[in-house]
């Protein structure tokens, strides 16, 4: 079932987008909101997968409210507006609904929903093998990857990106949830955008976690004096900087106490 949240500022709007939902049997009413701010607050502790969303709303815009995420669902606007349909498709919507719409038009793009659904949940197509490795496909080959070469994963809307301790990134159409699940207890997530190997980890800042950096990176500051001491490892670039979100906090505060040796 494809977990998904109705957003219409008008009651009735939003009564019938939701009796359209619950007639799509792969598609499960998680919540209506009445405002793209309710929104906000039900997403930090519900999962969904997909959202139906009307543009025009007071306070936050539905396009400004996609903006926003930091790993958006799949996204099917609603409007009565058909001016708003070319911004609405910028921001990666999968579908535009021009209102008054019929049960048949929301079909369609349930659809769609459901298609690309697909799509992010089977790309890889392995589990962790006996060799710890696993499959994905990317740019029409499958490409095996060392999961202890895996530094971290960042989420890029319905796109995942792989960094890789020894060669460059790989970019990947795959839902973040369904990645983090076939990975072992060695990854965590610290952010709703990043995914990190926790035997990679080179510092915690603050509110930050620096990664250690790539095989190949190099920080001419360093690797030009041979008495630096810190010439044994390369200097990671600000990219490897990355944030702990409040929701994991916690949970990364835990492993590290359970890591830490002194006072």
């Amino acid at each position: 079932m494809i977990k998904t949240l109705a957003i219409d500022d008008e009651p009735l709007a939003l009564q019938q987008l939701s009796a359209y939902i619950k007639k799509i049997p792969f598609l499960e009413l998680t919540g209506m909101c009445q405002s793209a701010l309710e929104a906000q607050q039900l997403m930090k502790t519900e999962s969904i997968d997909a959202i139906f969303i009307d543009i025009n709303m007071p306070d936050l815009s539905g396009l400004d409210f996609v903006r926003s995420l930091e790993s958006p669902p799949i996204v099917v606007f609603t409007t009565a507006y058909s001016e708003y349909a070319i911004d609405g498709y910028k921001v990666n919507a999968i579908d535009y609904l021009l209102k008054p719409f019929s049960l048949d038009d929301f079909q369609r793009a349930a659809d769609k929903v459901k298609q690309q659904y697909n799509l992010l949940h089977t790309a890889a197509i392995s589990q962790v093998d006996d060799d710890d490795a696993l499959f994905f496909k990317t740019e029409h080959r499958v490409v095996r990857v060392d999961i202890n070469k895996i530094r971290y994963i960042e989420g890029m809307s319905e796109y995942i990106k792989i960094f890789l301790e020894d060669q460059k990134p790989l970019v990947v159409l795959l839902a973040m949830k369904k990645l983090e699940e076939r990975l072992p207890a060695s990854f965590m997530r610290i952010h709703r955008s990043y995914i990190i190997n926790l035997k990679k980890i080179l510092e915690v800042n603050k509110n930050r976690v620096i990664m250690q950096p790539a095989l190949n990176s190099s920080n001419p500051l360093n690797s030009s004096n041979p008495l630096n001491p810190l010439n044994s490892q390369p200097s990671p670039d600000s990219s490897d900087y990355l944030p702990i979100g409040d929701l994991y906090r916690d949970a990364f505060n835990q492993y590290l106490n359970s890591k830490f040796l002194g006072k």
